[in-house]
């Protein structure tokens, strides 16, 4: 006896029906033969992503306001003359050549930053965290000692700066003095193109306490049972700091050092005072300020920008330095993350 279905519903040859019962609530079969959504699901669809467009939208609007946009027009600006005046103008590569070429400033600023990046970024993360295991480590007084070590850090940098300079003055300054007393020849400090960097690392060595409370913090948060483990099996402190502490902050070095390297990629206002200050040249209203002193040994990149931007007018080659410490704090970034030859580890 023949088999027989009803009116608009069709047998398939394996027994289950077709058409639009397939699946969906009275939709249709897509070309791929996945059946469409009924109306009222892609309703649905379409307000859950209206809703998280709408939580993402106070991110989406500040990258796009504070990132997109001057990154887009960096570039744009790097392929033209503008003085900030007059309409800008194409030119093409000519910004990007006297950049490479015909800028006396370029290589010293950009030497003298990446000096900065290596030294001071690495010599901050080993005092920091060493701080931070001194600190864990007492027994009695910490809160004295965490703000004996965390207010240098409050101090503004032009403060700072200026202090730190009236300290290390060759001349009057207290340090050179109680070196003089204990018979030991000492430094020219801001005054001397080989010590000016120094200086300006010992400056940001004094307010360390901003990665102080990061490493405490990550030190505090490492089990207790690891060390008791590690204490049970016979190890040292240098193998339980190695074996135990180090795996588990390690994205905390991480985290620390990527952010020194951006914060020093962008280093402009302790060099800037500490040089002008350290000349002896008074600053006063409409004055312009040639950055550098000693022998452009204190000059970074980011004012080298302001130089060639707000000085002389030249927005096409301080969009050209802005985009060259761009990239080079990508490149560096992006190398730090790269599991294989940065601090992070496969596990």
């Amino acid at each position: 006896m023949a088999l027989s279905f009803p009116a608009g519903r069709a047998g398939t040859k394996d027994g289950t029906s077709g058409g639009a019962g397939d699946g969906s609530e009275g939709g249709t079969l897509r070309k791929n033969g996945t059946p469409r959504d009924s109306a009222p699901l892609r309703r649905k669809k379409n307000r859950a992503r209206l809703r998280t467009v709408g939580f993402l939208s106070p991110w989406l609007i500040g990258f796009s306001v504070f990132f997109a946009y001057p990154l887009i027009a960096t570039v744009y600006f790097s392929f033209m003359h503008y003085n900030q005046i007059k309409s800008p103008t194409f030119v093409g590569l000519k910004n990007w050549k006297y950049v490479f070429t015909q800028m006396p400033l370029f290589g010293p600023s950009l030497w003298n930053t990446l000096w900065l990046v290596v030294v001071m970024v690495a010599l901050r993360v080993v005092f920091g965290l060493g701080i931070g295991l001194l600190v864990t480590k007492i027994k009695s007084g910490v809160g004295i000692f965490r703000t004996i070590f965390y207010l240098p850090y409050l101090a503004p940098p032009v403060a700072a700066t200026v202090a730190f300079v009236f300290l290390l003055n060759p001349s009057t300054g207290p340090v050179n003095e109680l070196l003089g007393h204990l018979g030991i020849e000492a430094p020219t400090w801001f005054n001397d193109p080989h010590w000016s960097k120094p200086s300006l690392v010992m400056l940001s060595l004094w307010g360390i306490g901003d990665l102080m409370v990061i490493f405490m913090a990550a030190l505090l948060d490492v089990p207790k049972e690891q060390y008791e483990a590690a204490e049970l099996d016979g190890a040292n402190a240098i193998s339980k700091f190695r074996y135990v502490t180090w795996p588990s902050i390690t994205p905390i070095v991480m985290f620390a050092v990527v952010t020194g390297v951006v914060q020093t990629m962008q280093y402009y206002t302790q060099a800037l005072v500490a040089g002008k200050l350290a000349s002896g040249v008074n600053i006063g209203p409409g004055s312009v300020i040639q950055p550098g002193y000693p022998d452009h040994s204190t000059i970074t990149v980011p004012q080298l920008v302001y130089s060639m931007g707000f000085q002389n007018f030249n927005t096409g080659a301080a969009c050209v330095l802005s985009l060259v410490l761009f990239a080079i704090a990508m490149a560096v970034t992006l190398l730090l993350m790269r599991k294989s030859t940065g601090l992070l580890t496969e596990d």
